[in-house]
């Protein structure tokens, strides 16, 4: 009869273990999910930063550029934002069907990552 209640007593603490264990693991693996979700947040949003700054300029430039051709700056600048405009127009007729499903699948891909 001891060696059963020592069994059983051995077993309950084993339980306790591989519970204990399996809570861990599961709060190392939400951490380390949360920091890559967190690091590709940085890194997106830093590319982000630098996209805009960059297109600020080579609008810009090309703003210039558009208008030392057709010899009024204030031409030049109207074109740029034409063009500025016609590619938010095909940003917004686009953005249900390829914008959305490509952010969605990337953030569901860093998830299950």
């Amino acid at each position: 009869m001891e060696g059963l209640k020592d069994k059983t007593a051995d077993l309950v603490d084993h339980v306790e273990d591989i519970a204990d264990t399996f809570y861990q693991l599961a709060v190392v693996n939400a951490a380390q999910k949360a920091t890559n979700l967190a690091s590709s947040f940085l890194v997106v949003l830093a590319l982000s930063v630098f996209g805009v700054i960059g297109l600020l300029f080579g609008g810009i430039a090309l703003s210039l550029w558009l208008g030392d051709l057709v010899g009024s700056r204030a031409g030049g600048f109207l074109i740029g934002a034409g063009i500025f405009l016609l590619l938010l127009g095909v940003i917004v007729v686009l953005r249900k069907q390829i914008i959305f499903p490509f952010i969605r699948d990337m953030l569901i891909r860093k998830m299950y990552d």
